[in-house]
């Protein structure tokens, strides 16, 4: 436990990092913390809170920077939250609005990005399987054939099948045909574990020309990216980052991936409110040197997602973290007012 000196000089000296990201020296504590104390005094404190581990000497410089340790308790327990002005709350609100559910989140994510200029990013609410409701066959050539698909939602999609023989065209409506009958109203996963048995009693040749259509539809009708990453190269400009092209070939790698960043927006919907990770706290190797704030969003009171804001563990922590929750709040508004 840090007594209240300590606490107070290891807030200005994050307060003071965060604004001009070099080191802080005895001199900047004594003038901005406010106590009096003597430069010894101020010196043998800042001391000990690095051997406490929450601030740490640069061989470079005689300051001190924080640690992750520092950082954490900083936005646990010494952090001043900045409420936003009036013009943001509204510019949030505006880009929020009720609309289509991919346009919403795609919004969110670059406003993320705009307002931090760092990356924002958004998980994809989870929607259930797609149900299929017709399925049609149209021959543009002896080789290539035309797959329509319709879902239970309404939602059409086309794909080329590119075929080894020719079908004709009262062959193409019996396939068609066939799986409307039998499989109308079902998930393709559904269809998958019943399609094999069946369709083995058909004529050879349409059951490769079905194999071939569910391979295709699977492609068609696969979920959309699980998560909207908006501004990554926003993070080019920040030069705690920018100073390591390594670790920012790894932090890209991450993003295109993306598998890694949502078991972590996972596990951030598991809890209430905003939550931030502070480098190595994500257990993600290539963020060991950003944070990450995320907040859950709703639709009608259920959790469905979370969003966040990528950046440097040297943020302005006072002024993401209200972005984040907000944005998450006006999100779950413009979601739920959709039904």
């Amino acid at each position: 436990m840090l007594d209240d000196r300590s606490r107070t000089l290891l807030k200005v000296l994050i307060e003071h990092y965060i604004a001009d990201g070099a080191p802080v020296g005895s001199r900047a504590l004594s003038k901005f913390s406010g106590l009096e104390l003597s430069p010894a005094t101020i010196r043998n404190v800042v001391a000990d809170l690095e051997e406490a581990g929450f601030v740490a000497s640069p061989h470079t410089s005689a300051g001190r920077v924080p640690t992750t340790q520092g950082y954490r308790l900083f936005v646990d327990s010494l952090l001043t939250v900045r409420p936003l002005e009036e013009a943001e709350i509204a510019e949030i609100g505006d880009s929020l609005r009720p609309n289509q559910p991919q346009y919403l989140i795609a919004s969110a994510s670059q406003l993320l990005s705009q307002l931090t200029h760092f990356a924002g990013i958004v998980a994809t609410p989870r929607r259930a399987a797609p149900k299929i409701r017709q399925i049609e066959f149209l021959p543009l050539s002896d080789t290539r054939i035309l797959l329509i698909l319709i879902t239970s939602e309404g939602d059409v999609q086309n794909r080329i099948l590119f075929t080894g023989q020719r079908y004709s065209t009262s062959e193409l409506v019996e396939a068609a045909n066939y799986l409307n009958r039998n499989f109308s109203g079902l998930e393709l996963e559904q269809i998958h574990n019943r399609v094999h048995e069946e369709i083995l009693q058909l004529r050879g040749e349409l059951h490769a020309l079905m194999t071939a259509a569910l391979e295709v539809s699977d492609e068609a009708l696969a979920h959309e990216q699980p998560c909207v990453i908006s501004g990554e190269k926003n993070l080019l400009d920040v030069e705690d980052l920018a100073s390591n092209m390594k670790h920012l070939r790894e932090l890209f790698d991450l993003f295109e991936q993306r598998s890694g960043l949502m078991n972590l927006l996972e596990n951030s919907c598991c809890a209430e409110g905003v939550q931030i990770f502070i480098g190595g706290e994500s257990g993600i190797a290539s963020l060991s040197g950003c944070s990450i704030v995320t907040a859950p969003y709703e639709v009608d009171g259920r959790i469905v997602g979370s969003l966040g804001v990528i950046g440097p563990t040297r943020m302005d922590y006072e002024r993401v973290i209200p972005i984040v929750d907000i944005t998450a709040r006006r999100l779950s508004g413009a979601l739920s007012a959709q039904g």
